[in-house]
């Protein structure tokens, strides 16, 4: 356990930034599972409705420095051409 002032409150910090960061990439995960759901059902207006709002919280967080812009990027793109390859 740390000892030091600083390190006591870095621990308490890193509990705290660990517990939002958790939070933002479960609702990456979440927001993904509903598009894929709908592409599933093959439901583009309901795919494309998804596709916006998993865009934005991908977005959010990668803006946020929870993941990196490369990251966020990339899954906009897979997801987008998910969506895109829907009848």
């Amino acid at each position: 356990m740390a000892n030091h002032k600083s390190a006591l409150k870095r621990a308490r910090q890193n509990i705290n930034r660990r517990t939002r960061n958790r939070s933002a990439k479960t609702r990456i995960k979440n927001v993904v599972k509903d598009v894929q759901t709908a592409v599933d059902e093959n439901a583009k207006e309901a795919a494309l409705e998804k596709l916006g709002t998993a865009k934005s919280v991908i977005d959010d967080t990668a803006s946020k420095g929870i993941i990196h812009k490369n990251t966020a990027a990339r899954r906009v793109s897979r997801l987008s051409k998910l969506v895109n390859a829907v009848n």
